[in-house]
């Protein structure tokens, strides 16, 4: 890929992050205002200077697949900014250190946010990243095959706890229209790659793929999520889930 047409693709993706960052913040306060959650974070937001290298290293590599995850947890992409962030993985697959990363407006007591120093390894993303790194070696040679997005860029927590809640447990029209705008820029993200696949990373992830690209000639594949609650994922030590995940990998 010539270095004019991947910086142009980096700066569509900056673009379309930046107006989902935008719209999906207007829509988490009022999901906290309908009491549909007690708190929203938005990453993209207090962690915009993260991303947006994220977005600099992975936009322009060529990949022709997206791997769409379904929002930013706790550990992950709620501390750091990037869609499955594990803190070794960043730092040392990705090579990003030293952004710093500031407050959501409204943060949940028992969920701080620290940054890219986060001293809990996410294991969704040590076994996402981790896999990559294996199949193709350098993050240059990742985002030649594959880049990463997460459907929905909100973190939503839920009682005294902050109980990570996903998007397809919340309901009413602010719900629906979340879900919506979240579509509309996986189809920009599609379109700022020319990508040809979409995979989806668990069921939820899989659905909103082949809802958003109905009628397109994209094709949509699916694999099981990394998350250390999910059977599957964990079956014969991981090594059941790294298959599963390959036999869909580019």
């Amino acid at each position: 890929m010539s270095n004019s047409s991947g910086n142009m693709s980096v700066e569509r993706l900056l673009e379309s992050a930046s107006r989902l960052r935008d719209d999906t913040d207007e829509m988490g306060k009022l999901l906290v205002e309908e009491g549909s959650v007690d708190y929203v974070y938005n990453p993209l937001k207090y962690a915009w200077g993260v991303h947006q290298r994220y977005i600099q290293i992975s936009g322009d590599g060529g990949a022709k697949t997206v791997m769409l995850g379904m929002n930013p947890g706790p550990h992950g992409m709620g501390q750091m900014g990037i869609p499955f962030a594990a803190t070794s993985m960043v730092r040392n697959v990705l090579g990003i250190s030293g952004i710093p990363v500031e407050q959501p407006s409204s943060p949940h007591p028992r969920r701080p946010v620290i940054g890219l120093e986060y001293p809990r390894e996410e294991v969704s993303g040590t076994r996402i990243w981790g896999l990559l790194s294996e199949t193709y070696g350098s993050s240059d040679r990742i985002f030649e095959k594959v880049f990463l997005v997460n459907h929905c860029p909100l973190m939503l927590l839920d009682g005294e706890r902050g109980t990570n809640v996903t998007p397809d447990k919340i309901s009413g029209n602010t719900a629906r229209r979340l879900l919506r705008r979240c579509d509309e820029h996986l189809l920009e993200v599609v379109d700022a790659l020319n990508a040809d696949c979409v995979i989806g990373i668990g069921k939820f992830a899989e659905k909103r793929a082949i809802k958003a690209l109905n009628g397109s000639d994209v094709l949509v594949k699916g694999c099981w999520h990394p998350s250390p609650a999910s059977p599957l994922a964990n079956r014969n030590g991981g090594a059941d889930w790294r298959e599963n995940v390959r036999a869909v990998l580019p």
